[in-house]
C-alpha cells in the first residue's frame, strides 16, 4: 500500500503540496509541464499549482542542474572547479573543490527523464524523492520524524551537506543504501533560495523514510502536547486576537 500523508500534513498545518522527484520512461502522464529557462526552483511557484518540470540527458536550461540531474558531462573538470571558486568562493582552494567533485557523484538519469513536481500516486514506482517544503517549526517536527525509529547517536537517519539546491533532491543520496530511511535537510544553497519565500526550508526523503513518516501513530510525538502548544504559541504570535483551539 502506498503511503498516505493526508494525516501527517494535516496535523503540522504543511500546506505547500509535496513535490516528487521521479525517473520515469515516459512524462507524458505529469502533463502539464512548464518549461525551466533558468534554475529548476524558480519553478517553485509553478509546482505549487500542480505542474511539473521535465528533464532529459543533456537536456537541461541550468549549467548546474545539467550536471547535477540533466547527464551533462563535464567539458573540463578544471574549468567548471575554477569557475565555481573564483566566481562563487565555495571552497577554499580550486584543488578542493575538485576534489569534492570527485567524490560527490551527480545523479544518474536510469530511464530517459526526470519529472519534478507534485506527487502522483500512479507513477510511485519511479518515486527516487519526496521533498516537504516548509517552515522551521515544520521542520522541527520532521526532524523528529526521522529519528522516530532510531536508537543509535553514531548514525543519524538526517543530515545535512554541501551542494546545490537540485543536488539535494537526489544526488546527495547516492551514497546511501536506498532500501534504509534517509532523509537530507535541503534548501540551504543560496544560490536557490532566492526562488523560495524567506522562511521556507526543505526535507527531501527517500521512499523508505517517506513510508516511516506516513505512518506515524497516535502514540507519537505527532499527536502529543508539545507540538500543540508550538501551534497554540505560534497563532497568538501571529494574530493574537485569534483563538485557538488546541490543533
Amino acid at each position: 500500500m502506498r503511503p498516505d500523508p493526508t494525516r501527517l500534513l494535516e496535523i503540522a498545518a504543511i500546506e505547500n503540496p509535496l513535490v516528487g522527484f521521479y525517473d520515469v520512461p515516459d512524462p507524458k502522464p505529469f502533463e502539464p509541464f512548464v518549461r525551466p529557462e533558468r534554475c529548476f526552483f524558480s519553478y517553485y511557484e509553478n509546482w505549487q499549482k500542480g505542474e511539473s518540470i521535465c528533464i532529459s540527458e543533456n537536456g537541461s536550461s541550468c549549467r548546474g542542474g545539467g550536471y547535477w540531474i540533466g547527464g551533462v558531462e563535464f567539458k573540463n573538470r578544471d574549468n567548471f572547479a575554477k569557475d565555481l571558486n573564483e566566481r562563487e568562493g565555495f571552497k577554499s582552494s580550486q584543488e578542493l573543490m575538485e576534489q569534492w567533485l570527485d567524490n560527490q557523484k551527480p545523479y544518474r538519469i536510469e530511464h530517459g527523464y526526470v519529472v519534478i513536481g507534485p506527487l502522483r500516486d500512479e507513477q510511485y514506482d519511479f518515486l527516487k524523492t519526496v521533498t516537504f517544503f516548509v517552515n522551521p517549526d515544520q521542520l522541527s517536527l520532521l526532524l523528529l520524524g526521522t529519528e522516530y525509529h532510531n536508537a543509535s547517536v553514531d548514525i543519524h537517519p538526517a543530515f545535512t551537506a554541501f551542494g546545490s539546491g537540485c543536488g539535494q533532491l537526489a544526488a546527495l543520496f547516492e551514497n546511501h543504501d536506498p532500501d534504509i530511511p534517509k532523509a537530507i535537510i535541503g534548501a540551504t544553497d543560496i544560490a536557490m533560495r532566492v526562488h523560495l519565500p524567506p522562511d521556507i526550508l526543505a526535507l527531501t526523503v527517500n521512499k523508505p523514510m517517506y513510508g516511516q513518516l506516513c505512518e506515524l501513530d497516535e502514540d507519537s510525538f505527532l499527536y502529543k502536547s508539545f507540538w500543540r502548544r508550538l501551534r497554540r504559541a505560534r497563532g497568538v504570535a501571529m494574530n493574537e486576537a485569534q483563538s485557538t483551539d488546541g490543533k
